[in-house]
């Protein structure tokens, strides 16, 4: 190893340390600005409602991570509590989403450590030549040949010059945080999931058992025909019509429990169960009357888990133009060792045997790009792109974010038109059937007539159940679309009832709604 003195002293150590803090300092990152969107000051399909409960408008600021709360919990039902904390404990999605977040904070981690110096330690030996001019001596003395034993410790560095290592850094933590906010968004899927994919059980619990009092009622209406066509007064196809219809309503009950096994099977794998080890009792569906404010528009672009990780992929690519800026630019390492060089093995850790480098200029490397065939300009160009892409992905995420909200209100709104004229028809088909089978006994109509009005009975109370159904699975899918619960949302008194904002604004949740993510990650 070549020995080198000390150059210039601590004054040119002190100037040479000054110009590698300025030089670091002049950052060729672009300064971040989230993109604008267009907000509307209100949904179009909220309510009409006073000033007070609208609220004004105001520049969103993120607040996805915030705590949803146990939104779920606003339904007043123990058993979906319960399945909403199995999932959440057990669901393999999740543990894997948590496992992605844990390897973004990991090269987050590997990105900071290049602002340290490494280190790191040898020992050995080296066969070299040593020429006679490295040596000051004349060329006819020829050179020097032998082995060097060397045990030294070395240190390397790269100074941040131009920000490029500050950019990796940035581009790496606004990874992280969009891996955070893709673990929410994960999360308030499962969630969303597991609560209609139970409204959906209850729905076809319903189901069936309209199904098993359909049955029953034409098991006795077969009876009846049957009887008075031994008494003579019918002909048999009237039995043969009773018969048809008792079969097609058993067929039609089969039908449902297939689409109920089924419901039931992607529930289990919702709770990270095998389908073979869950069964669920069977309970009709209750009415959902449960109301959800939508607050602000400007609301949502802080809540939503998906927009807010849109927005830290711009915040990333921005980061990585500044990163391939930096390229254009010296790029400065700067490396030293000290430890112990000698001719023999035996002398090696003598005093007299010590041998360093240092810098910041000795042994130091300041490198400048000439020519590359154009691979900076197109890196930088591609970054640029890529900025330009993640923009419009965040702009269109908001966009469909606005839909989805205006989609669920609107389905809840007019839910309610559609639920109340249908339990008009159900009680009017009720009426017609009882109807018709009292002048059928009479001998008044014929038994088409019975069997029409019983159709119509089982079609609207089936249109019925699936209304009920419906609502409560947009529910579920307005509070999905407006990126989870709030904390002034209070349950109501009975299992059922609405629901209403103490204020028009929508507040930050503070309560917890699912594990942390690094508890995610220690119950793999």
């Amino acid at each position: 190893m070549k020995r080198f003195e000390s150059l210039g002293g601590w004054g040119r150590a002190a100037t040479s340390g000054l110009l590698v803090a300025l030089l670091a300092a002049c950052s060729v990152e672009p300064t971040y600005k989230r993109a604008e969107v267009d907000t509307p000051a209100v949904f179009k399909e909220t309510p009409a409602a006073s000033a007070q409960d609208t609220g004004t408008w105001k520049q969103a600021q993120p607040a996805d991570d915030a705590h949803r709360g146990q939104w779920w919990t606003i339904f007043g039902d123990p058993q979906l509590n319960a399945l909403e904390e199995q999932a959440a404990a057990a669901n393999q999605d999740l543990k894997a989403a948590a496992a992605r977040v844990q390897q973004a904070r990991a090269v987050t981690r590997a990105a900071r450590s290049d602002w340290f110096p490494k280190l790191d330690a040898g020992f050995g030996p080296t066969r070299e030549r040593v020429s006679a001019a490295s040596q000051f001596q004349p060329a006819s003395a020829g050179g020097t040949t032998g082995t060097i034993w060397r045990a030294q410790v070395g240190a390397s560095y790269e100074a941040d010059l131009f920000g490029r290592v500050g950019s990796n850094v940035n581009a790496s933590q606004a990874d992280e945080q969009q891996s955070e906010a893709l673990f929410r968004s994960v999360q308030l899927s499962l969630q969303a999931d597991v609560a209609q994919n139970y409204f959906q059980l209850r729905e076809l619990d319903t189901d069936q058992d309209l199904y098993r009092r359909t049955v029953a009622l034409r098991e006795d209406t077969l009876k009846l025909v049957e009887r008075r066509f031994k008494e003579g007064d019918i002909s048999e196809l009237d039995v043969s019509r009773a018969r048809n219809e008792l079969a097609s309503a058993r067929a039609d009950a089969v039908g449902v429990a297939r689409q109920r096994a089924a419901s039931e099977h992607s529930l289990a794998i919702l709770l990270g169960k095998p389908p073979a080890d869950f069964s669920f009792a069977e309970a009709p569906l209750a009415p959902v009357t449960v109301r959800v404010p939508p607050g602000l528009p400007s609301a949502l672009l802080e809540r939503r888990p998906d927009i807010s990780a849109a927005e830290r992929a711009m915040a990333a690519a921005n980061a990585r133009v500044g990163l391939a800026k930096s390229a254009f630019f010296p790029k400065l390492d700067i490396t030293g060792a000290f430890g112990y060089e000698s001719a023999t093995l035996g002398d090696l850790f003598m005093w007299s045997s010590r041998a360093f480098i240092l810098g910041p200029f000795a042994g130091t490397a300041l490198t400048l790009p000439l020519f590359d065939g154009g691979r900076r300009k197109a890196n930088l160009a591609q970054a640029r792109s890529k900025y330009d892409e993640d923009v419009a992905q965040y702009r269109q995420q908001v966009l469909v974010a606005f839909r989805e909200v205006e989609d669920n209100l609107a389905d809840l709104r007019l839910l309610d038109d559609q639920m109340r004229e249908q339990n008009n028809a159900v009680q009017a088909s009720q009426r017609a059937a009882h109807l018709s089978r009292t002048q059928y006994t009479e001998g008044a109509v014929s038994y088409l007539d019975v069997i029409d009005g019983e159709r119509q009975v089982l079609q609207t109370q089936l249109q019925a159940s699936h209304l009920s159904g419906t609502q409560a699975v947009a529910t579920v899918n307005l509070i999905r679309a407006l990126g989870g619960g709030w904390s002034d949302v209070k349950a109501p008194d009975a299992a059922v009832g609405s629901v209403t904002p103490a204020s028009g604004a929508v507040a930050a949740a503070t309560s917890a709604s699912a594990p942390a993510v690094t508890e995610q990650v220690a119950k793999r």
